[in-house]
């Protein structure tokens, strides 16, 4: 019998090698980059010993992680479907299977006429049973069978049924070989086009793939269309971006007779359009000029018998506005072509985007904070004649302190369907889905349930509470809190602190399997609504980007505060978490106010961005530019970024007060976990990797206080199956409830 390897008792010690940093003057010592340097061995046996101490220093906790992933297991419907949609003569929908990582693509035919007064009704599918028919299109289980890791990055199928098209990435990185199969004979095409992005779709016949390139750092940057049956070295370029700081993407229009294609960053854009029967050689059409630096979404739309463009910006209006356009004023400034607003500015009204049905517009737009849809028919639009765009809801009751927040966001609209399909959700109830039909004549019929997700082992909604509350921030900004707890709960109950404020990304209300095991055990979830976001529109995120970070981290400071002065709230018992841009928050938070909290998660967090942003050659920093600044080029958004880097602004160990001089330091920070995964390529391995290093070397009486857990196979999302996913959610929130002294 082989003898169980000895785990390690204490941290692992990293070598220091002095590495400088020369930029407006200010020099910078990095002991810790050599880290990046992925294929030394050295470097991999460094990360496997963080694992191999983490795991070894969490031992005790293996009961409980394994408690809280049956519970969430044991919640969630694991034989499951989603509802059928149908597009042409088939029904799709998809599957999961008991023990399955991952999902089943399937369809079933049609059999009602599409005229049909009940055409669009979708057949009632068993979780278990197949219907007659049925059809597995793809099935993620076989195909991840022999890869460590499996995500799928595009699927689509022609509109007569004949032709389907997948992508999957097999490694984490995020780029995807595409295939395609003939579902008529069920041949598998030798065509395979690898190193693609997100987003690869087929012609509407069937003929062609649209897909597009990432460069060398991983920017979307050329888009390309491949005919079947031939070198994939032949296929031709439709578009190419050679600006680094945009990225590029492509899609049909809703009547699949243009190609779309978007250059744009988080500050402005351009559309072009491209008609799919166009003769070869006819170049895009711009539709508003990137130089007008306006950020907006484009459509061909038939109105009235003739077609227009549908554009959704935010010219004159940080919130956005929808506006129609006529084709022969495409590629002029929007100052000069003085388009008629559909949809003006309105205070409290965020306008996301749109999807166009063939009678209707449907918008995703944010309403007084929450994701909402709104209708609008097309009949009229833009004249006197226009009808008033209708708000989607199915009733929320609003109690006196507690309220029921819920997100109603489009699933599904497509365009020769008369039903628009929708979803609703809460923090205490998981995602119902609707069809609404849309009538030509413009009017609207009742939300239909079709399906509410269950949840299982005996969960209650009523058992839960949703609070609103607001902390106030040094200069005088209310920032919105919302609280999350069981009713049962004694006061005061320890916090759990999420936070995000990137990106125009929002918290919104959203149902969590694995958060319930978090309430139950006595935690209030408490998810802080910073600058950043997007909740409270486009001045929302201005205010918590480029030069205005600061304010993201100093809000979630404010709201720890406030939310520790509440009667119900044990101020002592606070833990601290967040992802990505959410792990760049953790780490900053900490470094202003690290006493606020008992415990810290950082999960792919991004803790070294000044060393990021200043190199153009990784992933995604160029376009990243647009969020953070270019520190290369501008000296005060590099003193602005040095300022709250995480890596770079770690405190020292303080001495404790007293008559003995000769004090031991005591630890400024409290325990902290990081998680990455080796293979990402939006936030590398190697910043937590530098910052937990740094953090130790800092606080060495606390070294083994600070965890780095690695995933080997996996990216920026962690594992790819759902069943690896709720290990380590459980790995987390079980190290997170010790902190809280819940476990």
């Amino acid at each position: 019998m082989n003898p169980t390897p000895e785990l390690p008792a204490h941290a692992p010690v990293t070598d220091r090698r002095e590495s400088t940093r020369d930029f407006h003057g200010d020099r910078f010592v990095d002991h810790y980059e050599w880290l990046r340097d992925k294929d030394s061995p050295q470097v991999l046996a460094h990360l496997e010993a963080e694992t191999a101490f983490a795991e070894a220093s969490t031992a005790h906790l293996a009961p409980l992680r394994e408690q809280i992933f049956q519970e969430i297991k044991g919640r969630v419907q694991e034989t499951d479907l989603s509802v059928p949609y149908r597009r042409g003569d088939w029904w799709y929908f998809g599957r999961t299977v008991e023990g399955g990582e991952h999902g089943i693509r399937c369809r079933v035919p049609a059999t009602v006429p599409v005229n049909d007064d009940d055409a669009w009704t979708p057949p009632v599918v068993q979780a278990d049973t197949a219907l007659p028919g049925e059809q597995v299109l793809l099935d993620g289980n076989a195909e991840a069978a022999e890869h460590d890791f499996w995500s799928l990055g595009s699927f689509d199928v022609t509109p007569d049924g004949r032709w389907m098209l997948w992508a999957a990435d097999t490694t984490g990185d995020e780029r995807f070989t595409v295939r395609v199969k003939n579902l008529d004979s069920g041949e598998i095409l030798t065509d395979q086009i690898p190193e693609t992005s997100y987003g690869a779709f087929l012609s509407p016949d069937g003929a062609s793939v649209f897909y597009t390139e990432v460069d060398e750092s991983w920017r979307p940057w050329r888009v390309r269309r491949h005919l079947l049956g031939t070198p994939v070295a032949e296929d031709s370029v439709v578009a190419v971006e050679e600006d680094p700081g945009l990225w590029l993407s492509a899609g049909l229009s809703a009547d699949r007779q243009w190609l779309v294609l978007d250059a744009g960053c988080s500050d402005y854009s351009e559309v072009s359009l491209l008609r799919l029967d166009a003769s070869a050689g006819t170049q895009p059409r711009v539709v508003i000029p990137r130089a007008d630096r306006i950020l907006y979404q484009a459509e061909p739309v038939v109105v009235d018998g003739r077609t227009v463009v549908l554009v959704s910006h935010d010219h004159q209006a940080p919130d956005g506005r929808v506006s129609l356009l006529e084709f022969d004023r495409l590629g002029q400034s929007l100052t000069e072509v003085q388009p008629v607003d559909v949809v003006p500015a309105q205070p409290g009204l965020r306008i996301m985007g749109f999807a166009v049905l063939e009678h209707h517009v449907v918008f995703s737009a944010r309403a007084e904070m929450m994701p909402s849809v709104l209708v609008l028919p097309l009949a009229g639009l833009g004249t006197q004649h226009q009808g008033e765009p209708v708000l989607v809801g199915v009733g929320c009751p609003v109690g006196s302190r507690e309220v029921a927040l819920e997100s109603i966001e489009v699933l599904a609209a497509e365009h020769d369907s008369p039903v628009l399909r929708f979803t609703a959700e809460s923090f205490t109830r998981p995602t119902r889905v609707y069809d609404l039909v849309l009538a030509a004549d413009g009017s609207l019929g009742q939300p239909i349930l079709r399906q509410e997700k269950a949840v299982l082992g005996g969960y209650n909604a009523e058992d839960y509470t949703v609070e609103r509350d607001f902390a106030q921030a040094a200069d005088g900004t209310h920032i919105p809190i919302t609280l999350i707890r069981r009713r049962d709960v004694t006061d005061p109950a320890p916090a759990i602190v999420y936070a995000y404020g990137s990106y125009e990304i929002s918290m919104d209300p959203a149902f969590s399997y694995s958060r319930v095991s978090l309430l139950d055990r006595g935690a209030t979830w408490v998810i802080a609504h910073v600058r950043g976001g997007g909740e409270l529109g486009r001045a929302w995120y201005e205010d918590g980007k480029k030069l205005h970070k600061a304010n993201t981290f100093t809000d979630v400071v404010a709201v720890t505060q406030h939310v520790g002065a509440r009667a119900d709230i044990d101020s002592s018992r606070v833990v601290l978490m967040g992802g990505s841009a959410g792990g760049l928050l953790v780490g900053a938070v900490l470094n202003l106010a690290p006493e606020l909290y008992c415990g810290a998660v950082a999960s792919v967090p991004f803790v070294d961005p000044l060393t990021s942003i200043l190199m153009p050659e990784l992933p995604l920093t160029a376009l990243e530019w647009e969020e953070w600044g270019n520190p290369i080029q501008d000296a005060e958004v590099y003193r602005c970024m040095k300022a709250y880097s995480p890596y770079e602004n770690i405190r020292p160990a303080v001495v404790v007060p007293g008559d003995n001089d000769d004090a031991a330091p005591s630890p400024v920070y409290p325990p902290i976990l990081a998680v990455t995964s080796l293979h990402d390529t939006r936030v590398l391995y190697v910043e937590p990797a530098k910052w937990v290093a740094a953090l130790r070397h800092a606080h060495p009486d606390s070294a083994d206080q600070v965890l780095m857990r690695i995933e080997m196979a996996g990216g920026h999302g962690g594992a790819s199956g759902r069943y690896q996913r709720w290990r380590d959610t459980a790995w987390e929130d079980a190290w997170a409830l010790e902190r809280l002294a819940l476990a």
